[in-house]
């Protein structure tokens, strides 16, 4: 695509400078009063070469944008299924009758269902099938918490202001917007002007404050609502700042993850787990972002749902027992040398991408494999899921790999799901000396017998170091201790070489002198009973509020009404994550009909299936349009004293069955136990001309 592209821009820069040769000779020949036949010529090869550029723009605008007028289909497809989710109730704006804030949103009663369904699926996929811990930790956390995992100094978004109104906004997002609308909506640009754009987008999480603002800069960018220039960056931390206790002395934040929860409380969660490893916790609940500008609607808000896994395994073994389960399993698959190459996502047996390297380890990829068939069995297409790695720009430091469960939307890819092997990086922050907790959060494995070992022993001379140092004493014997093996050989090197050696103390923040006589540095060799060391840690985190907007996207469709004359809207959810399993009609307002629909609820009440009675006089087949716009599967009509039909959402298919089987029908069919298929091929079918409308 990229070539073609190119070629394109290339070849309407050329159609271009042509058509203005043409159009000088044109007016050359009338300006010299020439003859008519040779101006109409002239003229009749300007047309012609006009007709040739209109057809190079058409296919460059299909070249950039995926489909000609795509973007305006997918607008009004989004704006069709906004417009039906709260219609229903499915979501509403938070705080509407006063005007609304921009990134928060209030679940109605059919939302709530489906986020209760999908939650529900979540447990049952993986914490109970993997035997996790499940969690639940306060959403007010500690400043000293968030101070040690890095997200008090490091969890920031740049942001620029209008210089005039002082609004906000992204500022990678307006570089972003910048690119793309020249890109896709300006074909005069050239192939290197295109090339440029496109690569600004691809390094776009890698600038710095600097050089962001320098393109912000350089590409005349400036506020969207107003025109006015903008600030330059400066880096704004998301978390919404709180205070513990009425007098204010002890911060706090409300937690921009759950992870964090999971972490500190290792060292109770292994000795829970009889201290063996691997074993996993999660945590679903409330993160909190107090994101810049947000936009996206229901896709990046400022209070969400996240569940989260924390894996915790051996680093020298991640293997899994069970990988063997999904080694087989083949989906879209984006590793990073086919985003820099230029290529697309590739259908990949995910098998071969861990036995090649493309995928770090046994156990990541099994949690790539789980996550794969939990969003396919909720209602994700396959088709438009895809499993792309992180480049090395966007890998934190101690990430041994990670990879992002993307699905496709009206918005285009967005990440859903993180699937991350953070290796022991968690652990570490929270147990160190620096303002931290000092807990020794690290698991141990027995030797059948005793192995000699070299060990690194690191011994401060307390007294010299309290005689220099006094009442910093500490800080610096805790700095000491906390060296890891080849910091600790430089400074017994340096001390033998020099005698005294600069040592930077980061909790005085500050370089002290260390003296040969204040340390004992060496190697000693020691017998141990066991090996003792940090878990690494696989994090498969998800947000839940995303999967169920994408899931949102992906079950809608438009059908006729049986007159023609309107579209009807549908919601082709799954009966796992449908906000109500079935509903109860009788066909028409009649005692007898509605006494077996209450005989019929009672049934389904007691087999656990959520279910609703209409009994208005409304016509059937509006009754029918108006549950399949909120996804209901299946609808009981009674029609009869002794048998009723059901009804099928997508096929609108209808079999006949007794009043009392009617429940367990409906059971068999929403656990999934036996499909629709089934139930078809069993009971007699069931037609009425007049069912419908």
């Amino acid at each position: 695509m990229a070539a073609s592209e190119d070629s394109l821009r290339r070849a309407l820069v050329e159609k271009q400078s042509s058509i203005e040769s043409q159009g000088n000779a044109v007016r050359a020949l009338k300006a010299s009063n020439a003859e008519k036949k040779a101006v109409d010529e002239a003229i009749e090869k300007l047309n012609a070469l006009k007709l040739e550029k209109s057809s190079i723009e058409k296919q460059l605008q299909a070249s950039v944008s995926g489909n000609p007028g795509s973007s305006v289909n997918k607008e009004a497809f989004r704006q069709a299924v906004v417009n039906t989710l709260v219609g229903r109730l499915f979501f509403i704006p938070s705080f509407k009758i006063y005007g609304g804030v921009a990134g928060l949103y209030d679940y109605g009663p059919p939302g709530c269902a489906v986020k209760s369904n999908v939650l529900a699926f979540w447990r049952q996929h993986f914490v109970l099938e993997e035997n996790m811990l499940e969690v639940d930790c306060p959403c007010v956390t500690p400043e000293v918490v968030l101070k040690a995992s890095g997200h008090v100094d490091k969890f920031t978004d740049l942001m620029v202001k209008d210089e005039k109104t002082g609004t906000c906004y992204r500022a990678d997002h307006l570089l972003k917007d910048f690119c793309n609308e020249k890109i896709q909506k300006d074909l005069s640009i050239s192939a290197e002007k295109a090339a440029e754009l496109k690569h600004v987008l691809a390094v776009l999480d890698d600038l710095s404050a600097e050089e962001l603002g320098a393109k912000i800069k350089e590409y005349g960018i400036t506020a969207p609502d107003t025109r006015n220039p903008l600030s330059d960056p400066y880096p704004f931390n998301l978390m919404f700042q709180t205070s513990i206790g009425p007098s204010g002395l002890s911060p706090g934040y409300m937690r921009p993850e759950t992870a964090q929860g999971i972490f500190v409380n290792f060292k109770d969660l292994y000795y829970y787990n009889g201290n063996k490893l691997p074993f996993a916790a999660a945590q679903i609940g409330q993160a909190f972002r107090n994101e810049i500008s947000p936009r996206q609607g229901l896709l990046r808000v400022r209070e969400f749902t996240l569940a989260e896994i924390e894996h915790f395994v051996d680093p020298d073994d991640k293997s899994h027992p069970k990988y063997s389960e999904v080694a087989d399993l083949e989906f879209l698959m984006f590793p990073r040398e086919q985003q820099i190459s230029g290529q697309s996502a590739k259908k990949t047996c995910l098998g071969e991408a861990v036995s090649k390297g493309i995928v770090n380890n046994e156990t990541l990829g099994y949690f790539i494999g789980r996550v794969y068939l939990f969003l396919t069995r909720l209602g994700i297409d396959k088709d438009r899921l895809r499993f792309r790695q992180h480049l090395a720009n966007e890998m934190a430091h101690y990430a041994a790999d990670c990879w992002d469960a993307e699905i496709e939307s009206s918005y285009g890819w967005i990440e859903c799901v993180g699937i991350a092997d953070r290796s022991a990086y968690d652990l570490r922050a929270h147990m160190g000396p620096r303002d931290k907790s000092g807990a020794p959060l690290v698991a141990h494995e027995k030797f059948s017998e005793p192995k000699e070992v070299e060990k690194l022993v690191i011994a401060p001379v307390k007294k010299e170091l309290g005689l220099s140092f006094k009442g910093n004493q500490k800080k610096v014997v805790e700095a000491l201790e906390a060296m890891n093996e080849k910091e600790a050989l430089d400074m017994k090197s340096s001390l033998e070489t020099k005698g005294e050696v600069d040592f930077y103390v980061c909790t005085l923040e500050e370089n002290v002198k260390i003296k040969k006589s204040m340390v004992s540095i060496s190697k000693e060799k020691k017998k141990e009973h066991q090996r003792t060391f940090i878990p690494s840690v696989i994090e498969p985190s998800f947000g839940i509020g995303r999967i169920i907007y994408c899931l949102y996207e992906h079950s809608f469709y438009l059908r006729s009404s049986k007159a023609g004359d309107e579209q009807l809207n549908v919601f082709r959810f799954p009966p796992l994550v449908a906000p109500i399993k079935c509903t109860v009609f009788p066909l028409v307002q009649n005692q007898q009909y509605e006494d077996v629909a209450k005989i019929i609820s009672k049934s389904l009440t007691a087999a656990g299936i959520s279910h609703k009675i209409d009994i208005t006089g409304t016509s059937i087949g509006k009754r029918y349009a108006r549950t399949d716009e909120l996804g209901v599967p299946f609808a009981i009509t009674v029609d009869s004293t002794s048998s009723v039909t059901i009804r099928e959402r997508d096929s609108k298919d209808q079999i006949r069955v007794n009043v009392e089987e009617a429940a367990t029908v409906m059971k068999s069919v929403t656990d999934g136990n036996t499909t629709w298929a089934d139930a078809w091929a069993k009971f007699p079918h069931h037609s009425s001309v007049s069912a419908e409308e």
